[in-house]
């Protein structure tokens, strides 16, 4: 019998780099095609694997969750343990799902006689392999668990995704370029000018932030106590506004006015012209999936479909 590995092997790096870009999808995650392709590279070598003397250690099943791991590590990265999790057990559905899909229609479409009589009569004649009845009735119900706990983390992830939104803020010389997550219990206004107020997590990108943003993020205490002065240029924009955390004290905040803030969502461009951005070092996103929670009072300005809104 001729094998062709190398068109063995390539099905493989392409199938294993297809079930990554689903889970990426499921996900709702942006990865490199890159990444995409070597993490399916990596999974791919279990087929090479298994033409060698180590074939037998290639296929044990601890092996081959070793690969996955390496694969989603490649893909996806590791930013926190839960996050790892949830794009382990994606890979591992998706792979099921299309698995399972492919089986069944071919399971569906043959037809042999001979294996049809010989299962029934197995099945009328005895209980059939007992092993594979313990395996069913264990496994079906951990199965369905498994899925099921999949699909809703499926479904919270399409809602938040519902929410996500691309942010444009430009202060003077400082463009920032955000995701956003518009959230419903955002609803911090300024006491006096009624304006809506964005939090913006700098974290990420502390180092190209100007001077003046970097000390509103890291100590906005010295500012609202007087222990650090504005430039003149920045003291009409500054509001100081008072916040309140669920479980702690009434804090003050400093919130400036931002030349402009421009929110593109479900293929429009909201024009904000009248909202207050709030800086923070915090990571607002264990995922970071968002660098910003964007008030749903600015998701009201004036929009247009396909086109930049301009500022006059």
């Amino acid at each position: 019998m001729i094998v062709y590995l190398d068109v063995i092997w390539a099905l493989n790096l392409l199938f294993d780099s297809l079930l990554l870009f689903l889970t990426a999808i499921i996900l709702k995650r942006r990865i490199r095609l890159w990444r995409i392709f070597a993490g399916g590279f990596i999974g791919s070598l279990i087929i090479l694997l298994s033409f060698t003397p180590v074939n037998a250690i290639s296929g044990h099943p601890l092996s081959k969750l070793l690969f996955s791991i390496v694969m989603v590590l490649i893909a996806f990265g590791y930013k926190r343990l839960s996050f790892f999790i949830k794009a382990l057990m994606t890979l591992y559905v998706s792979t099921f799902l299309i698995g399972g899909a492919l089986m069944g229609a071919h399971f569906f479409i043959q037809y042999d006689p001979k294996l049809t009589v010989g299962v029934l009569k197995s099945s009328v004649l005895g209980f059939g392999d007992p092993i594979s009845w313990l395996f069913v009735l264990i496994g079906f119900p951990v199965a369905w668990h498994f899925s099921r706990k999949n699909i809703e983390s499926i479904e919270m992830t399409k809602i938040q995704y519902d929410q996500i939104v691309t942010v444009t803020v430009v202060i003077e010389e400082q463009t920032l370029y955000l995701k956003g997550l518009v959230d419903s219990g955002n609803q911090l206004y300024d006491p006096l000018s009624k304006l809506p107020v964005m939090f913006v997590s700098i974290k990420n990108q502390f180092d190209n932030m100007s001077d003046l943003i970097k000390k509103m993020a890291a100590d906005p205490e010295a500012l609202v106590l007087g222990n650090s002065e504005f430039p003149e240029e920045w003291q009409s924009r500054m509001r100081i506004i008072p916040y309140q955390v669920v479980g702690q004290t009434s804090q003050l905040i400093i919130a400036v006015k931002p030349d402009r803030i421009l929110i593109e969502h479900n293929g429009f461009e909201y024009l904000c012209d009248k909202g207050l951005v709030t800086f923070t070092l915090q990571q607002l996103s264990s995922d970071d999936v968002f660098q910003c929670i964007v008030h749903p009072k600015m998701l009201t300005g004036p929009r247009q479909n396909g086109e930049t809104v301009k500022v006059s």
